[in-house]
């Protein structure tokens, strides 16, 4: 409880982000995390969750930034891997970005007992952040990470080899999703499992998302697995509750942005930018911890408007 009656998720307390109008969420925060996060150098190290192989705490809001000289990349591999469970991975997990800070791009999220698969980065900073809140906890995870030379660099049997030098796995080829920087993980994907992301544009007729700044969408919607209009009106009907708050015309943007998103002339959808997600948390989350929901996105997965791929402002 802060600011004389507003609860806030336990998860967000020392988390680095002041909740609370009056900050006491971010006080006497020393002893959570004392042996959590911070920097590392060198061409090789290793990172544990705290306590490892024992269970972690609970409430841990930890980020390691790993970086190595320059000329090489970061390779991580996990040696050990289990954290509570979930399907969208919310409570506790692993986040690696490419990157110096958990601003860059996302690798992925990752929890349950599967180990991630082994990561390299573009450049020679990566950021691996642990989250952990008030429930389950399990053994947590073991990390080693190493510096490749650029000049050595080779991508392993299970990886794909973009023109920039970055190893993404060969199952995120053709998903719908550019993992490499220039997209060509997504060029030419006739043959592919996934079917090629062309669709035609279809006017959007769901009556919340009218008045965007685009009128065409496409579907299905594999990012959140939607197959038409008719199913992502049915979900979006759940957040009309949410219609009398003052920032629900940023939110709605956003969630307009995620479900509909817009319809690319050159074949496939646009997802909304990165501001548009903070900038809707910045003006809602204190809305929706009033109301005892938490913010349901991470901004981070969503691409920055500086970034040479496109994406949206609804």
């Amino acid at each position: 409880m802060c600011d004389s009656g507003r609860c806030l998720l336990p998860v967000s307390v020392c988390d680095g982000q002041p909740h609370c109008n009056d900050q006491t969420d971010e006080e006497d925060c020393s002893h959570k995390h004392s042996d959590c996060g911070g920097q590392r150098t060198g061409p090789n190290g290793f990172i544990t969750s705290p306590n490892h192989p024992l269970p972690y705490p609970h409430q841990q809001s930890c980020i390691w930034q790993i970086s190595v000289d320059e000329g090489h990349v970061v390779t991580l591999s996990f040696r050990n891997f289990s954290l509570e469970p979930h399907d969208m991975c919310e409570f506790d997990y692993v986040e690696l970005h490419d990157g110096q800070d958990a601003r860059a791009r996302v690798f992925g999220r990752f929890c349950g007992s599967s180990f991630p698969p082994d990561i390299t980065s573009s450049g020679p900073h990566l950021t691996l952040v642990f989250v952990a809140d008030e429930g389950l906890t399990d053994s947590g995870f073991n990390a080693t990470y190493r510096a490749v030379s650029l000049l050595e660099r080779t991508c392993g049997p299970e990886q794909f080899a973009c023109a920039s030098g970055e190893c993404v796995q060969t199952q995120w080829l053709c998903d719908g999703w550019n993992d490499c920087s220039n997209g060509e993980d997504e060029e030419h994907c006739g043959n592919s499992t996934y079917p090629p992301f062309t669709s035609s544009c279809e006017v959007i007729s769901v009556e919340m998302c009218l008045g965007l700044s685009y009128n065409l969408t496409s579907f299905p919607n594999i990012w959140l697995s939607i197959a038409d209009q008719a199913e992502a009106a049915l979900v979006l009907r759940h957040y009309q509750v949410l219609k009398e708050l003052a920032c629900f015309e940023s939110l709605r943007r956003l969630l307009c942005g995620m479900f509909l998103p817009q319809c690319s002339p050159l074949g496939g959808v646009v997802q909304p930018c990165r501001s548009v997600c903070t900038s809707a948390e910045q003006q809602c989350s204190h809305a929706l911890d009033t109301l005892s929901f938490s913010w349901p996105f991470n901004c981070n997965l969503l691409r920055d408007s500086r970034e040479t791929m496109e994406c949206s402002i609804p």
